[in-house]
């Protein structure tokens, strides 16, 4: 076949624009606009146009981000979980500090991050986003027993974590003990904020795992809240 009669060559696609800078940037600042909001009045008070006018842009462009307020509700809480993992991780490679106090910092960062929860919030989503309630009991089962197993099993390099308790169990029992304390009627019940339920929960948790010299030293450290 001569040059001339080759086949002319395929179009090349056209490249698809990449997302502007500034386009992540605003994603940003609207999900942490939505997770003070989320936070501190609850799901249903949440609203669209409440969210335009904190970040100073139009509804029509907070909805060319985000479908509606489920969307970005659901965003507020991967970033929340996200960041609760990504300082775990950081603890835990931090060679500065000794296993408790790796343990601790976390329970401290946790806690203060539930304090910052509306009081009802849980009960809140369950009651008006059933969807959005089960992937925060989805993004809580990946996250606690990870979490918690890398810290076993630090514990147990450590000297810190008795070494007859299966890291894998031990997170999973945590993980359902919280589940369940997080539940709406447990909540009721228990006439306890989330922030205080998970101090106590990881008390009670590390409590038993710990070593007796380790118990004592954490508590020497670390003493009990007056309340």
């Amino acid at each position: 076949m001569s040059p001339a009669s080759k086949p002319a060559a395929p179009p090349r696609p056209r490249n698809r624009r990449p997302a502007r800078r500034d386009d992540h940037a605003l994603r940003q600042r609207i999900v942490q606009a939505a997770r003070e909001r989320l936070f501190s009045e609850g799901f249903s008070a949440l609203k669209m146009e409440d969210l335009a006018t904190d970040l100073g842009i139009s509804k029509k462009t907070l909805y060319l981000h985000f479908s509606g307020k489920l969307a970005i509700s659901r965003a507020a809480l991967e970033a929340f979980a996200a960041e609760a993992r990504a300082d775990a991780e950081q603890l835990l490679g931090d060679t500065r500090l000794t296993f408790l106090e790796k343990l601790r910092g976390f329970a401290i960062g946790m806690v203060e991050r539930f304090t910052r929860f509306h009081q009802d919030l849980l009960n809140d989503i369950a009651h008006h986003a059933p969807s959005l309630h089960r992937y925060v009991d989805e993004v809580r089962g990946r996250n606690l027993p990870y979490i918690f197993g890398r810290f076993i099993e630090a514990g147990q390099l450590a000297g810190m974590v008795r070494d007859d308790v299966s890291p894998v169990f031990a997170s999973e029992f945590f993980l359902h003990a919280v589940q369940g304390m997080l539940h709406p009627a447990s909540l009721k019940k228990s006439k306890l904020m989330p922030a205080e339920i998970f101090d106590q929960s990881l008390r009670i948790f590390f409590g038993g795992l710990l070593t007796p010299e380790a118990h004592e030293d954490y508590e020497k450290l670390f003493p009990q809240r007056a309340r």
